[in-house]
């Protein structure tokens, strides 16, 4: 039995599925590996829609959806009316996947699926992770991690089932570009949406994260990608200031994961 049969197989065994679906490398896979295990009566993919998830990675779970026959749902989420979420404090991610939690394990109850389950992998068990706890809390599963999938194994399984995922940067939400204790508002996620899709416009690819430090931006690249923003950095840092940041830098040492944790630690809230 492959990597593939025994996902599929431990996915039949949990009944009618329900997946909290956001179009990353992890989900998606789900998204595809559940259709085809259950069938599009018995799985469901559910994208929770707010001002903290990017507009590019919404497209990308459409299209997967729409080109693997992934049934898909829509609801919006309202983690930003939430104080405690808009502090931004290390465990801003309990708030935000509680609300997300809460609200599809009562649409899960309402349209009668047994399961919830999230993209959760075995590499993610290690590191700061606030929202594991809130899905615990509200049963939610996590296949991948069940099995012992690492992230290596799921860009492999991705990249057998020819998703266009299977090689994609991490993509996590708006919220986490903004420096622990610095208030979230949606202004704020624009920033930062909108100054990453211009960096990604002039051809910078791979993992690429805009820091918003309150006035200023720091920009983080693969290191690989410095000399093609450094390039361009009049451009750059003129698209930034009318962004309305004081002052832009460009990280010398590149994208490194846990940049905003080891900054907190640093400089405590």
């Amino acid at each position: 039995m492959t990597h593939l049969d025994r996902l599929e197989a431990h996915l039949l065994e949990m009944g009618r599925v329900m997946l909290g679906y956001s179009g990353g490398v992890d989900s998606a896979l789900l998204a595809v590996a559940g259709r085809r295990a259950l069938g599009p009566d018995r799985f469901l993919a559910v994208i929770g829609r707010s001002a903290s998830y990017p507009e590019a990675q919404w497209r990308t779970a459409i299209e997967v959806a729409r080109r693997f026959d992934v049934p898909l749902f829509e609801l919006d989420t309202h983690e930003l009316e939430d104080a405690r979420y808009l502090r931004n404090s290390p465990d801003r991610c309990y708030y935000c996947k509680s609300e997300l939690w809460t609200r599809l394990a009562d649409l899960a109850a309402a349209r009668g699926f047994e399961a919830v389950i999230d993209g959760t992998n075995a590499d993610d068990l290690g590191e700061h992770r606030p929202g594991l706890a809130a899905g615990r809390e509200r049963g939610i599963r996590s296949p991948l991690a069940e099995l012992g999938w690492t992230k290596a194994d799921v860009r492999a399984a991705s990249r057998e089932l020819g998703l266009p995922t299977w090689d994609a940067p991490a993509a996590p939400c708006l919220s986490s570009r903004v420096r622990y204790g610095l208030e979230i508002t949606p202004d704020r996620l624009r920033q930062v949406e909108v100054g990453e899709a211009f960096l990604r416009s002039i051809g910078v690819t791979g993992d690429l994260r805009v820091r918003h430090l309150g006035s200023a931006a720091r920009l983080e690249v693969s290191p690989g990608q410095l000399d093609r923003v450094r390039s361009r950095w009049e451009a750059v840092h003129r698209f930034f200031t009318d962004l309305g940041f004081g002052s832009v830098e460009l990280d010398p040492e590149g994208y490194r994961r846990g940049r905003m944790l080891a900054l907190a630690a640093s400089q405590p809230i």
